[in-house]
């Protein structure tokens, strides 16, 4: 198992959210994290200056991507790694709605942030090392990946895609890969907030959802961070590619 001086990581959307609790925690445990979001995070550069890096990107813009994945930097600052580690966690849950009632432009960045980045991430985290270093990649999936729901039509097609992606992925047998994706369960973010915002034409279920903030029903980031990354580094991980933290540790 290597160390936390061995292992590097990176967190896309870490400016806020889950993803900010997420390399918080990984930046507690002494891991570098490189963070990969459209703004820096000044909080966790100033508590853990020297093991954050930080690369402003809109993930949803593929060709800025792309340049940087083919630039090379991101072999360069894996180097010396035994261990690297990539979480894909950002993504939006908007365009919210029917057919027909969805923007093109929304749907399209929505499409590059969810699935696109995530993917190209995964592919360039492997070709950037060798057999020898052991990657883990986990998608920050979602239970509308597994069940769909109206208005959701994006957001549960995304999510299965990333359902999919390590599901076939785990098939090609990459040495030194193992890949995962992980419903985390409904957590106190943003994203929720947005939920709760969207008129109840476009999302039928919204009463269900401002039931689970008004209940104290949602997690709070940093638990369900914790949980992530006890996942992301456990022995087991990868063992099943598809799979959900409420089954892993309880509701």
């Amino acid at each position: 198992m290597s160390t936390p001086a061995t292992t590097k990581a990176i967190v896309t959307g870490h400016s806020r959210g889950l993803g900010e609790a997420v390399a918080a925690d990984l930046l507690g445990r002494g891991i570098a994290v490189l963070g990969l979001s459209r703004a820096a995070n000044d909080t966790l550069a100033s508590r853990h200056p020297g093991l954050l890096q930080q690369t402003l990107l809109d993930l949803a813009d593929t060709a800025p991507l792309q340049a940087w994945l083919q630039s090379g930097v991101l072999a360069q600052l894996l180097q010396g790694a035994r261990q690297v580690l990539l979480l894909n966690n950002a993504g939006v849950v908007q365009p919210i709605g029917a057919l027909g009632g969805l923007d093109a432009a929304a749907l399209a960045r929505a499409l590059a942030l969810n699935v696109t980045a995530p993917l190209l991430l995964a592919n360039a985290l492997v070709a950037a090392t060798g057999d020898a270093v052991e990657r883990r990649v986990l998608h920050v999936s979602s239970g509308a990946g597994r069940k769909p729901y109206a208005g959701w039509s994006l957001y549960c097609a995304t999510k299965a895609a990333l359902d999919m992606h390590a599901r076939a992925s785990q098939l090609d047998a990459v040495p030194g890969l193992r890949i995962a994706s992980v419903a985390p369960g409904v957590i106190d973010t943003d994203m929720q907030a947005a939920i709760r915002a969207t008129p109840e034409g476009d999302f039928p279920l919204r009463e269900r959802f401002e039931a689970l903030k008004r209940d104290g029903q949602l997690e709070p980031p940093a638990q369900v961070a914790r949980k992530l990354v006890d996942h992301l580094l456990s022995p087991d991980f990868g063992d099943e590619a598809v799979t959900d933290l409420r089954e892993l540790y309880g509701a």
